[in-house]
């Protein structure tokens, strides 16, 4: 039992880490983010150069793109990020510009709302990080968010500047 537990206390330490495709640097200019929903990834980009990888956990019901409130996906899309929220309810945020023009058109046609409130972001902050690191890397848990952990988050929020372009891919 031991052994077990220091098994799995290494593999927390060690499994959420983001995987650095270059040294990551203070000062990186990042100009672009890039999701692939499939891969469950998230780049930080310089241009079509990668600076930064990160493992991401999506919406409860992440295949196919958001269309409306509730449906628990994540957009897909180009869209940007609109502001940083330090006093999230999650370990910060960065919301993104979802939804554009054309999907609340959508939705005023359709008679449904197409939900908003879109975030890059860390943990709950109701819950401690260590306890919910291990279903976070197993699991699909947002409503439509794209999270991270509560590290990759303060380093993401740091790095990146309201107005990044940022494309989700399926």
């Amino acid at each position: 039992m031991r052994s077990l537990r220091l098994f799995l206390s290494l593999f927390l330490l060690f499994s959420c880490s983001p995987e650095d495709k270059t040294e990551q640097t203070e000062t990186a200019n990042i100009d672009n983010i890039l999701v692939e929903k499939a891969n469950r990834k998230l780049y930080l980009r310089q241009g079509e150069n990668i600076i930064k990888t990160y493992n991401i956990s999506l919406g409860r019901n992440p295949v196919g793109a958001k269309i409306k409130s509730g449906d628990n996906k994540t957009p897909e899309g180009n869209y940007h990020i609109v502001s940083h929220n330090p006093h999230s309810k999650f370990h910060l945020s960065l919301r993104i510009s979802y939804p554009d023009a054309a999907q609340i058109k959508a939705a005023e046609k359709g008679n449904y709302s197409a939900g908003g409130d879109i975030m890059i972001h860390g943990f709950p902050n109701k819950v401690p990080a260590a306890v919910f690191k291990l279903y976070h890397k197993f699991s699909d848990w947002t409503a439509g968010c794209i999270a991270v952990t509560n590290a990759e988050i303060e380093e993401i929020y740091n790095l990146v500047k309201d107005g990044t372009p940022i494309t989700i891919k399926p």
